[in-house]
């Protein structure tokens, strides 16, 4: 039947299709039997004894192979002299007392297990497959979508108010001591920052601040200060060349004020000049945006400078004035630079004032407003407070205040602490902080430590108090007590902000990772067992027969 199927195939005219239709339902009736056939009651039975003898041969021949195997394993080991167990226990515990050490250096530097990272981010999607994205969210109403940006908490980086000058303070540092303090990231944020305030798009008009406008974004020091210099060269009254020289080259405080105030007469006279034009197109407009951001800024640096070389009162006044003139710019955060100088003149009633205008709800709090809002509640008690008297006899109205002010302080930045008890090492702060992170407790505890030396008791009572702000917020990452939740991403960023020889403080205190309790116990196991090796080499080649 198959050659004659094939022979109309061959000869036969037309496209040839009804011999394979022919050859296909054969084959499907052949199938059709075959399944009848092995769906009867004795088929079934053969198939059962047929996988019933194949198990009983795999059960018997497994216990055959393993009996050959370990014959060949004991024969092997009685081959072995101590020698080799020593240098095999002595290798494995050096082997893993490397990456021991290779994963605890790891997770101090970047906070995460080194194998870890490595299994999640390349093992887990060839053996699992890529983990399911969560889907994404759906679209909020106007309303809903703003209450949900003010709940989220945001690692937003902010401008430090009492950042310093780089040529007469971090430069100098850097001479004595060989360490950079500042990161790559903070000073390109701070170059970002200058391109902002400091330009507009109506520099091309002006040569000098088309010079200017090329050196806010060069890298090296040294063609920043050279292009200043050129700057002045085309306009002696160019405001921002004179702002970079008084930050760069100036390497003392007395330089830098010499400087801002040849930069503050150019500011005020082109500060005049655009008011008078602004309204005539955009273009003046953010012209006069650009030079009030300059004159604001070096007025700011003039009360720095006189409040650096000892002239508070006067610092004083040139902050006070700073802000009524220009009242709109309180995202600059002038008012901390007026609370530390006050604090510096000890005038107490004056820093009342200014918290009760800027310590509000519906202002954005930072560790300068909590803690010296603390303070001054705390320098009401802290003369007398005593936690032995306080134990016996409970707590005041004014003490229950007070440790309250420094629990809601606590609450919002809780590195700060370790530095006012110099429980941790200070270092010149960055020129840029993250609210809530290490960095703002680096920048506050630097000016603001010698405040709380100043009031008697101060510091006790912080000592005392505040790690119970930790009993009332058990999952701080979850559900924060009087603020939001604390964000998560804060140590990544202050890791970016703040200098490699600097340990950044972390919270909550992370765990170890498991690798790390893995490699430590296996490095002391196979220690143990080289020691032991060494010390019995008889019973622990009798140990390992046996």
């Amino acid at each position: 039947a198959p050659s004659a199927a094939m022979a109309e195939g061959s000869g036969g005219g037309g496209s040839g299709r009804g011999p394979p239709c022919l050859g296909a339902a054969s084959a499907f009736r052949r199938w059709e039997q075959l399944r009848r056939r092995a769906a009867t009651p004795w088929a079934r039975g053969l198939l059962a004894v047929a996988a019933g003898l194949g198990l009983l041969y795999a059960v018997l021949r497994v216990p055959l192979r393993l009996r050959d195997g370990l014959a060949a394993v004991t024969v092997f080991l009685s081959t072995l002299t101590p020698k080799f167990y020593f240098a095999l226990t002595v290798t494995s515990s050096f082997i893993s007392g490397l990456i021991f050490v290779f994963e605890w250096w790891h997770f101090r530097k970047y906070g995460t297990s080194f194998i870890e990272q490595v299994s999640v981010s390349h093992l887990r999607p060839l053996i699992g497959g890529a983990e399911n994205s969560p889907p994404a969210p759906a679209a909020f109403s106007a309303g809903e979508n703003e209450t949900s940006r003010q709940n989220m908490p945001e690692c937003k980086v902010w401008r430090n108010p009492l950042n310093l000058f780089r040529g007469a303070e971090y430069s100098r540092y850097m001479w004595v001591t060989g360490k950079e303090p500042l990161t790559y990231y903070d000073m390109n944020l701070s170059a970002q920052d200058h391109q902002t305030f400091f330009t507009c798009d109506t520099d091309a008009l002006r040569p000098s601040d088309t010079v200017m406008q090329k050196a806010w974004r060069e890298r090296n020091p040294q063609a920043r200060i050279k292009a200043a210099y050129q700057a002045l060269e085309l306009n002696n009254d160019c405001a921002t060349a004179y702002v970079l020289l008084a930050e760069e080259e100036a390497t003392t405080i007395v330089d830098a004020e010499k400087y801002f105030k040849q930069a503050l007469k150019a500011g005020e006279m082109i500060y005049r000049k655009s008011q008078n034009c602004h309204s005539q197109s955009p273009q003046h407009e953010a012209q006069l945006r650009r030079d009030t951001n300059v004159l604001v800024y070096v007025k700011r640096r003039l009360a720095m400078c006189a409040r650096k070389l000892g002239r508070i009162r006067e610092a004083v006044k040139m902050m006070r004035d700073l802000m009524k003139e220009f009242p709109l710019l309180s995202m600059l955060n002038i008012h901390e630079n007026l609370l530390e100088a006050l604090l510096e003149l000890q005038a107490y009633a004056d820093v009342q004032a200014v918290l009760a205008k800027y310590d509000d709800i519906s202002l954005p709090k930072s560790a300068a407003i909590c803690y010296t809002a603390a303070l001054l509640k705390a320098r009401a008690v802290s003369e007398r407070f005593s936690p032995e008297t306080a134990s016996k006899r409970g707590l005041s109205t004014a003490e229950i205040n007070a440790v309250e002010a420094i629990h809601r302080a606590v609450e919002f930045n809780p590195h700060v602490p370790k530095y006012l008890l110099e429980m941790k090492s200070l270092v010149l702060p960055p020129e840029h902080i993250l609210k809530r992170g290490d960095s703002e407790a680096v920048a506050y505890a630097f000016f603001h430590l010698q405040h709380w030396k100043r009031i008697e008791g101060a510091l006790n009572l912080l000592h005392c108090t505040w790690e119970g702000t930790f009993r009332m917020i058990p999952y701080p990452l979850e559900k924060g007590h009087l603020f939001y939740p604390y964000p998560s991403c804060t140590e990544t960023a202050d890791r970016e902000l703040l200098p490699t020889f600097h340990e950044v403080s972390v919270y909550p205190q992370k765990e170890l990772p498991f690798f790390i309790h893995f490699t430590a116990g296996l490095c002391s196991f196979s220690a143990m067992l080289a020691l032991l090796t060494h010390q019995f080499p008889e019973l622990m080649v009798i140990f390992v027969k046996a």
